[in-house]
């Protein structure tokens, strides 16, 4: 199966962030027409991932995934099972979906919290928005929201939240 690149609007911005969690390339296109995103779609050689049916005569060629508004769980599962992520989980920056980059501890000094330094965690930087990401609390809380939306473990590197 060939790795599905995605756009969308700011709709399902908890959709795009849960799916970025997974390794999906997914660029949101904020305050965007649904003739934008076909557009960009068409340019840009991605699938549009849209809550509306409609499509416009011009892009029926674009293909695109149309999710149920009120069902994360089962959105993310449809999109998981039907498509391949660009990356393994938690490769990409969930806000603005650049790909992650491995950082020494001593590049966030100043910018993460000392014991975060001290612990010797990996740490992973967005080149884009300059969020720093590693193992924190609230990763395995994340971690098993995911794999129970999917009905299966998540593999790839430790998580990043």
């Amino acid at each position: 199966m060939p790795v599905s690149r995605f756009v969308t609007d700011s709709s399902l911005d908890e959709l795009a962030r849960r799916l970025r969690f997974l390794g999906f390339d997914i660029e949101t296109l904020r305050g965007a027409r649904l003739e934008d995103l076909f557009h960009r779609a068409r340019r840009d050689g991605r699938i549009v991932l849209t809550l509306s049916a409609r499509r416009p005569r011009r892009f029926a060629s674009v293909p695109a995934v149309t999710v149920t508004r009120g069902d994360l769980a089962g959105a993310l599962r449809s999109v998981a099972i039907a498509h391949e992520p660009a990356g393994a989980p938690f490769s990409r920056c969930p806000s603005c979906n650049a790909a992650l980059r491995r950082r020494m501890s001593f590049e966030a000094r100043g910018e993460v919290p000392g014991g975060v330094l001290r612990g010797n965690q990996a740490l992973h930087d967005c080149p884009m928005c300059g969020k720093w990401y590693w193992e924190g609390s609230h990763t395995a809380r994340l971690r098993e929201w995911l794999e129970t939306a999917l009905g299966r473990p998540i593999g790839g590197p430790p998580a990043m939240a």
